[in-house]
């Protein structure tokens, strides 16, 4: 198991769509933000999944994936599947959280944050590559 590159996190969350959130392109249908969480996170699957059926993958909680954060990765040509840093400080994060904006919550939204940090809004969506 490991966590899911940035792209590939992004793949999955676009579903093969040009959605504005992962399903939709209103926030409230897919994502649980500091708009309707009510400030606290949710039981995954407590509002639409995207097209291939994916819940949570905007809004609820932050996931780490297992790239670094680099500002300019899209900088260099790649938008399709760039490549991260090989090191860094802070590891990438995607999909927005139900302490912050709906905007926040968008496929295309990405943060970061130091990998030794731990908060209420943070989680994994581990991968398994097959053999």
């Amino acid at each position: 198991y490991r966590l899911p590159t940035e792209a590939e996190w992004e793949y999955a969350a676009r579903a093969g769509t040009d959605l504005v959130y992962a399903g939709s392109d209103d926030a409230s249908a897919v994502a649980w933000t500091e708009e309707t969480s009510g400030l606290t996170s949710h039981v995954v699957g407590s509002l639409s999944p995207n097209g291939w059926g994916l819940y949570d993958m905007s809004g609820n909680v932050w996931e780490w994936t297992g790239d670094w954060y680099d500002d300019s990765v899209y900088d260099r040509g790649d938008s399709a599947d760039p490549v991260g840093a090989s090191t860094g400080a802070s590891r990438v994060l995607r999909g927005g959280s139900w302490y912050f904006y709906p905007r926040y919550a968008r496929v295309a939204d990405r943060s970061s944050f130091t990998p030794v940090g731990r908060d209420s809004d943070l989680g994994v969506r581990l991968l398994r590559t097959l053999p």
